[in-house]
């Protein structure tokens, strides 16, 4: 499948935008849950760059419900979205709504989530590359021992790349294990929900007696749940727990010692990105004239 991406881990170069836009172009944004604090930042940089080009910014909040975003793609193309950015819930579950656009001529990019869908353009940051920052910087603090893998919403692909960063940094591969390092639990997690992951945690202690040595936990908030799962058994700072994104709760556990690793992305340049790619395709840019951008 031939894909349009644009691929970002660090942050030294932008897209140009160009100077000269028609009137009244509008792009809108399908978030999946825009309660989760990440999200904020990537909007504001969005806004700042569509706002500079004179574009017109609408969005719509799924709230964790594939269906839901359905009817919200549904409802920025009819109110003139001319460009869609989608932060998929479910990439299978929102392929109606995306072909329906493409349909209709409204080019789509998928936001930090891919969407298998060889028209539309994929923005994201080196998500292979953050695992394996994760799994390095646990590894400098424990090398060996069981591990317990919490992986994101099964639906979201960057869960399966976060988990071959793992297998690029020396963890053994899905359900395997080494003289040195054994699987003693693996699992994905609805929704990236920091409940959910706690309620793993609490199941991998109970079924390993509490001999868990490390935590590989992908993203933030999850690793809040883990470390609340860990703290209950007297754990929490012995079992080295990894993270990313960089939320406030995740920085302070870090200064505590109970999080080992925090892997910031700057999603600010993401969403700057997005919005100068969504600005050219609504402006008739095609999608194959883009390109491929890489930033590292």
């Amino acid at each position: 499948m031939k894909t349009f991406a644009a691929v970002l881990l660090g942050a030294t170069a932008f897209l140009s935008v160009g100077a000269a836009y028609a009137a009244d172009l509008v792009v809108g944004v399908s978030w999946n849950n825009f309660q989760e604090e990440r999200w904020k930042t990537d909007e504001a940089a969005i806004k700042a760059v569509l706002d500079a080009a004179g574009v017109k910014y609408i969005s719509t909040d799924a709230q964790s419900s594939a269906t839901k975003q359905l009817t919200d793609v549904e409802q920025l193309i009819s109110q003139g979205a001319n460009a869609l950015i989608v932060l998929a819930q479910d990439s299978e579950a929102v392929q109606p709504a995306v072909q329906k656009a493409l349909d209709e001529g409204i080019p789509v990019i998928g936001y930090d989530r891919l969407i298998e869908n060889p028209n539309a353009f994929y923005i994201t940051f080196d998500n292979k590359g953050v695992g394996k920052l994760q799994a390095q910087a646990v590894f400098g603090v424990k090398p060996k021992g069981n591990y317990a893998i919490i992986k994101g919403n099964k639906a979201d692909a960057n869960a399966d790349f976060l988990r071959q960063g793992y297998v690029q940094a020396g963890l053994p591969d899905v359900g395997k294990s080494t003289d040195t390092l054994k699987n003693v639990g693996e699992s994905y997690t609805d929704n990236w929900d920091p409940k959910n992951a706690q309620t793993s945690m609490e199941q991998f202690l109970t079924q390993n007696q509490n001999k868990i040595d490390i935590a590989f936990v992908e993203n933030d908030g999850m690793a809040g749940g883990a470390v609340a799962a860990l703290q209950a058994q007297g754990l929490a700072g012995k079992v080295p727990v990894s993270g990313q994104d960089g939320d406030k709760a995740a920085l302070n556990r870090v200064a505590l010692g109970t999080q080992t690793v925090d892997v910031w992305k700057d999603a600010r340049l993401l969403g700057t990105t997005a919005a100068q790619v969504a600005a050219q395709l609504c402006n008739g840019t095609k999608v194959d004239a883009v390109g491929s951008v890489t930033v590292a």
